[in-house]
């Protein structure tokens, strides 16, 4: 593949005198296809194949021996973990070292979709932070809420807006992720039709949407607020003249990010600001192209007023969660289109402010449909960590999981004599989604919009 790669890419990385152009074009030419997983600390569980490495900059990152067929593996649809490549994982390890994990936060994903980054943001902050995931693109919104909702975290709200549309929350976000829309150079040896789209014209064009990006969501960050920058470009005007650009036009200093020598992990410097950046390349790191840096923002700008928030009384009964969730009153829920929303009290004032000035695709975890005396359970509740303990529940195998997954009946002799009504289906200990034990058949409600068609 190597001699298909863009000349003129070529040109530009062998025109520092550091960079190891024959390395580089051989870990093209070899095209190893590299297949990792970020484990879900919430859903502990055994694998059924093999861990093959760790990753060395994300505690929940491995690397497989071989690549499984993940749509046959029930944990994949219970969100035991995310496939995701190894590189941008060391965000992760950006969070660790910044301590970020230590405090409640808040903050956004800005470029969600597909939702690799948002769960592992999730994973990595505390439970009573606030994270909104923001898709602007509609057709990939959905994927973004069903990964979120498999992750089963329920301080999370998922949105569809324009970059511009968070100036409505000035100085809200303590920490903001842009994962850049890029040129991709730095996914050829994993998807190799995306060389025939590169192009010196759309690197220039990239890096001018990337700056327009920037620009919109830089009013909610907050002083003293964490920006982190991506793309899987090679590109240094896709990354380190972005960084240039960034201090020219606000106020921010530049994080130095400590690496371990045997990772790979080559620590860049922008050229007018010396601001650090971090290059992943294929033939340094277990990974794919990847590039990431970190600025601390210290410019003064107009906060969100929390006094114009008002809570509004849950209009559930008292006891209604009590059979399904775990400690209810340690959650804060509203009612929309009869379907209940569910978070936790430290974030519902954040939830009620995005409410009042985003369109928002999710709010923490929909656990069900309220019908005024009892509550209807949502695949999302079967998904959630706020699940009661005491749910009847059944073990099936993996043949019957499979099954279950492709929305197929399942036999009544594997739930136990006498069981009756709702009851979770449950592989490894993990529940997979719900059905209705009717005495001599069971009725499966697993969402038919994301069953298995074919195994």
């Amino acid at each position: 593949m190597s001699n298909l790669l863009p000349n003129a890419l070529v040109r530009k990385l062998g025109s520092n005198p550091l960079f190891d152009e024959k390395a580089f074009l051989d870990a093209h030419e070899r095209g190893e296809k590299l297949t990792s997983i970020r484990l879900n600390p919430n859903k502990p569980t055994s694998l059924d194949f093999e861990i093959a490495g760790e990753v060395p900059w994300c505690e929940e990152g491995k690397y497989l021996k071989e690549r499984p067929k993940f749509t046959l593996d029930p944990l994949f649809h219970a969100g035991c973990y995310y496939v995701q490549e190894a590189s941008s994982m060391f965000i992760a390890h950006v969070i660790e070292t910044l301590k970020l994990g230590d405090k409640a936060i808040k903050a956004l994903d800005l470029c969600a979709a597909p939702g690799g980054k948002s769960t592992l943001l999730n994973a990595s902050f505390s439970s009573d932070s606030f994270l909104i995931a923001n898709e602007i693109i509609k057709t990939r919104v959905n994927i973004l809420r069903d990964n979120l909702m498999h992750w089963g975290l329920p301080n999370t709200v998922v949105s569809n807006n324009d970059p511009s549309s968070f100036r409505r929350l000035p100085g809200f976000f303590d920490f903001i992720l842009v994962d850049a829309p890029c040129s991709g150079s730095g996914m050829f040896r994993k998807d190799e039709d995306s060389i025939d789209e590169w192009s010196e014209a759309n690197v220039k064009l990239c890096s001018e949407r990337q700056k327009r990006i920037l620009a919109d969501v830089m009013p909610s960050m907050s002083t003293g607020g964490i920006l982190v920058y991506s793309t899987c470009s090679y590109s240094e005007e896709e990354n380190e003249q972005i960084l240039d650009w960034l201090h020219e036009e606000y106020e921010f200093e530049t994080i130095r990010i400590p690496l371990e020598e045997a990772w790979g992990v080559e620590e860049t410097l922008s050229s007018k600001h010396q601001a650090y950046g971090y290059r992943f390349y294929p033939h340094k790191t277990k990974g794919e192209g990847f590039f990431v840096a970190v600025l601390k923002f210290k410019g003064i700008q107009p906060m969100f007023s929390m006094k114009k928030i008002k809570m509004e009384k849950s209009p559930l009964p008292k006891d209604a969660l009590v059979n399904w969730v775990e400690n209810p009153n340690d959650y804060a829920s509203f009612i929309h289109n009869e379907n209940v929303h569910l978070f936790p009290k430290s974030v519902e004032a954040y939830v009620k402010a995005a409410q009042q000035v985003l369109y928002l695709k999710n709010a923490g975890t929909m656990i069900g449909k309220w019908l005024g005396k009892e509550l209807v359970p949502s695949h999302d509740l079967a998904m959630s960590v706020l699940q009661a303990k005491d749910i009847s529940s059944a073990e099936i195998g993996l043949a019957d999981a499979q099954n279950f997954l492709r929305k197929e009946p399942l036999d009544p002799a594997l739930f136990p004599a006498g069981m009756k009504g709702w009851c979770l289906v449950k592989y490894k200990g993990i529940s997979l989604g719900w059905v209705k034990v009717l005495g001599n058949r069971v009725n499966n409600y697993y969402p038919k919009e994301i069953r298995i068609a074919n195994l």
